[in-house]
């Protein structure tokens, strides 16, 4: 996937699940807003309306969502995400080095521009695994307080993964009472058995077991190597990430027996894989976010990856060279949870985090109860 700078400035992005397949059509409810139809309209307001942004900052990319309530969920009216590799060589080191601080103090700065130019009056901008890792990363907190005026805030592991879960609970079958939620970040992660029906309000409150496993894109890349990576190095990979995973997985074993039991994956790693399943010729979320796909499929699309030379994957539109070194050691990790958790369908997402702490921050300011009141 091509990773730019990007503005979406016409999608409400709090979409609910659907019933089946690839039908796009939404139905029944957002489970922290009112539920989505084929088309927003918006009504005029006699109350300015809150600017919120959401900004991640984890081990591979820097993120920003910058929205207003709408009348489903969210309208996004700015949006950046640049690859920044904050974590490069942490795992050798056990510190951030100078240049990939350099590169994410120059990523926040055009993210507080952005905030100031939309008129963000509520934010909330989070760190995650690298700075929680890293012996050094209270002081490149401190560096970005100075430098880009942003105070990011590093939260811990079980607040990533609830936000994560927030962010991306709607799009959960909405008669499976067993779904295992997964979030591929570039230094750890974040797996959720989410048990109940998605008529519950908070999402959160449908956590049965999580994990943060320590295993990313990036850590497992570093520690294999992520250029020349054949068949053999692959599974290796996988069988590194299935011992991470087994006591989660054993856990949350309950899961797989649960009614309408589906994985649900939200990461570039994810949505990679299902950009080259559509044969996409550039990455188009409104193509892959809730897409369902088969696992005949998905092993399709990893078994071609993985016969790929770092010259193909480059040169593929929905990898791209930013991302051609690390996107085995995510199908590894993806691997490793689909063997764990066999499903015969999986749910991709293209939203997690950010939109979980949007979500969050509307529901606390009753946005949308506001919004009806005017």
């Amino acid at each position: 996937m091509t990773v730019e700078d990007r503005q979406d400035r016409e999608i409400a992005l709090a979409v609910s699940p659907e019933v089946s397949g690839a039908d796009l059509r939404p139905i029944g409810s957002s489970p922290l807003g009112p539920a989505p139809g084929a088309q927003t309209y918006y009504a005029p307001s006699r109350h300015p309306v809150t600017t919120y942004a959401a900004l991640d900052l984890g081990t591979n990319n820097c993120r920003l969502l910058i929205a207003r309530p709408a009348q489903h969920g969210f309208r996004v009216v700015d949006a950046f995400s640049r690859i920044v590799r904050l974590g490069e060589g942490l795992t050798a080191s056990g510190r951030l080095a100078d240049a990939a601080m350099d590169r994410a103090v120059e990523a926040l700065k055009i993210c507080k521009s952005k905030m100031t130019h939309r008129g963000v009056s509520r934010a909330r901008l989070v760190t995650t695994e690298a700075c929680r890792a890293a012996a050094n990363g209270l002081d490149f907190v401190r560096r970005v307080a100075t430098e880009a005026d942003l105070e990011l805030e590093i939260v811990d592991q079980r607040t990533e993964a609830s936000l994560a879960v927030t962010g991306c609970a709607a799009l959960a079958h909405p008669t499976a009472e067993g779904v295992i939620v997964f979030d591929i970040g570039g230094g750890s992660t974040e797996i959720v058995w989410m048990g109940g029906r998605s008529q519950a309000r908070d999402p959160a409150g449908r956590i049965r077991e999580w994990a943060s496993l320590p295993m990313g894109v990036v850590s497992v890349a570093e520690r294999y190597g992520g250029v020349d990576v054949g068949r053999e190095k692959f599974e290796h990979m996988v069988a590194d990430c299935s011992a991470a995973l087994k006591p989660f997985a054993t856990r949350a074993a309950a899961a797989k027996d649960a009614a309408g039991f589906h994985l649900l994956g939200t990461s570039g790693t994810v949505t990679t894989v299902a950009g080259i399943h559509l044969g996409l010729p550039r990455y188009d979320r409104r193509l892959v976010d809730g897409l369902w796909m088969d696992e005949t499929d998905i092993l399709a699309v990893i078994d071609r990856l993985v016969d790929m030379d770092y010259a193909a994957r480059s040169a593929n539109a929905c990898i791209g060279h930013e991302r051609a070194d690390l996107v085995l050691a995510g199908c590894a990790i993806f691997e490793a949870i689909r063997r764990a958790f066999p499903s015969r369908k999986v749910r991709i997402a293209d939203r997690g985090l950010r939109e979980g702490i949007l979500l969050r921050m509307m529901h606390e300011d009753r946005a949308w109860w506001r919004r009806r009141q005017a």
